[in-house]
């Protein structure tokens, strides 16, 4: 099953810091390539977790005994470490883009360059579809859905003309919502437009957002002093609760003092600044030009 090249493989690698009789996890299996990588630093003693709440995934997973499956969201980190009776782990490991195999399979509805039903659920046993979200939302939801996870700028015009469309026709297809959007999708930057508005339908139907939440401020809890949490984001709204969580402690990036003005942070920063795909990266694997990463080790 062809999934996607994994991103800034070898710097995330690193940053976790392997001791070989670890435990590790890696929140998005996807394809598996940054799980292999951690499996070759691992020594026979060695753990790894792995989530992935796409049932694709599964298909995936390497003969190795030390591999544990979770199909699941990783925002259920700490109950699951719970139930195979982990009390902390070495490092996680956090991919958050969406693979090339979801987007390239056309009845998943990830993407805008094929007509297909507009599903966008990684988990597609729950949860509604993009579909029924464009059909159902009032036009102040789908306002604060394109302007905060797609940073469309006529955000308003956009939801209104939707909910207008949809009263002649139910949006169904990517093609009806190309249909329905019309005049609004720019001649000469449609592929911008459309990306930022299908990147915004996945954030929503998904709850992107609320989950990458609840996992990171699992994690201090979860891992053990000196491990690591590494983390690739693709978009602002990511990038900046992953940034604020590793400064701080917390989402809002809030830094406590102590009386005596002493900064009382969990994080210590691995990469003060951000790590990005090199030139020849991008070279072989277009789809990693927003990846940024972030390294933090718990004190």
């Amino acid at each position: 099953m062809a999934y996607h090249k994994p991103v800034l493989l070898n710097e995330s690698i690193e940053g976790l810091n392997i001791k070989p009789k670890g435990i590790y996890v890696d929140l998005t299996f996807g394809g598996g390539g940054h799980s292999r990588e951690v499996l070759k630093k691992l020594g026979s003693k060695g753990r790894l977790l792995v989530f992935d709440q796409d049932q694709d995934a599964e298909g995936n997973l390497p003969d190795d005994k030390r591999v544990t499956f979770i199909k699941a969201n990783f925002r259920y980190l700490r109950n699951f470490l719970r139930y195979h009776n982990i009390s902390e782990v070495d490092g996680i490991l956090a991919d958050l883009g969406i693979s090339s195999h979801q987007i390239d399979k056309p009845e998943r509805g990830f993407s805008f360059r094929t007509n297909s039903k507009l599903d966008m659920r990684m988990n597609r046993s729950s949860g509604i579809t993009a579909a029924k979200m464009l059909n159902e939302s009032s036009e102040n939801e789908l306002i604060r859905i394109f302007r905060s996870y797609g940073e469309i700028k006529n955000a308003g015009r956009v939801a209104r003309t939707i909910v207008a469309a949809r009263k002649n026709q139910t949006i169904s297809t990517t093609k009806d919502l190309e249909i329905a959007l019309g005049s609004l999708i720019p001649k000469y930057n449609s592929s911008k437009f459309l990306a930022k508005l299908y990147q915004a339908l996945r954030i929503e139907v998904n709850q992107e957002v609320e989950a990458l939440e609840e996992m990171l401020v699992q994690t201090l809890q979860a891992l053990s002093t000196e491990g690591r949490l590494v983390v690739i984001t693709y978009h602002s709204l990511e990038d900046r609760l992953v940034k604020n969580y590793m400064k701080s402690g917390n989402l809002k990036g809030d830094i406590e003092k102590d009386f005596y003005g002493k900064p009382l942070v969990p994080w210590k920063l691995i990469n003060r600044s951000v790590i990005v795909p090199s030139d020849e990266e991008l070279a072989e694997n277009n789809r990693a030009r927003s990846a940024k990463l972030r390294i933090a080790e718990k004190i």
